[in-house]
């Protein structure tokens, strides 16, 4: 099993303590890059795949990196839509 299978299989499990590093390492490696949406953009970031200028935006947890439930289900849900997983 690859990496990548690896860390869909990890977000399919839908665990309550998905990181979003682990999120982030996940869209890189489904084509996305990590964009801040610029000052004002506080918490909230952008992730864009430019072969089909897909986006999706996520909020980036802090003070820890441990995401959100609601956060990691809307990543499944959104990847799953878009046929990445």
């Amino acid at each position: 099993m690859s990496k990548l299978e690896k860390a869909i299989q990890r977000l399919k499990s839908k665990p309550k303590d998905y990181t979003y590093g682990e999120a982030k390492q996940l869209l890189g490696q489904l084509g996305f890059n990590e964009y801040n949406k610029g000052k004002t953009s506080g918490s909230r970031v952008k992730f864009l795949r430019p072969a089909d200028n897909s986006i999706i935006l996520l909020h980036k947890p802090h003070p820890g990196d441990i995401m959100s439930p609601s956060s990691t289900r809307d990543l499944h849900d959104t990847l799953k839509s878009k046929g990445d997983i």
